[in-house]
């Protein structure tokens, strides 16, 4: 599932040591939607992917990917909105070492069609098909 909104806030990271001996890390934001009717929408994002807020600043738009998860403690329902990935809105923190093609790919014009639907030339006929 994918959110966007504009960022409205960063709250502290949170760490610390699992019962296992493993740190881990959490990092919150708050976003709020461009609706009719906004909402304000917390997030978590778990371990390295915390750094991935680092770069964006207050009052971006961006681009949430998100699982929605609930579980029961003591009956009891929590409701967690993990996003496993963060862009500004346009994609401009697209993956590593992506880059965006300059211009569509040209055709030499004897090997499309005119107007009219048909090839204009005999290579249409020198098909080996």
């Amino acid at each position: 599932m994918e959110i966007s909104g504009k960022l409205l806030m960063k709250l502290p990271l949170q760490s610390g040591v699992g019962k296992t001996g493993n740190a881990w890390k959490k990092q919150e934001f708050v976003i709020e939607t461009q609706e009719a009717y906004p909402k304000k929408v917390c997030i978590q994002l778990w371990g390295d992917k915390a750094d991935d807020l680092n770069p964006i600043q207050i009052g971006d738009m961006i681009t949430a990917s998100i699982n929605v998860e609930s579980r029961e403690f003591n009956g009891k329902w929590y409701t967690d909105v993990r996003a496993w990935r963060i862009e500004r809105a346009g994609g401009e923190t697209a993956a590593p070492g992506y880059t965006q093609p300059a211009s569509a790919p040209s055709y030499p014009e004897d090997s499309l069609p005119d107007a009219s639907g048909t090839f204009s030339d005999e290579s249409y006929d020198s098909l080996p098909f």
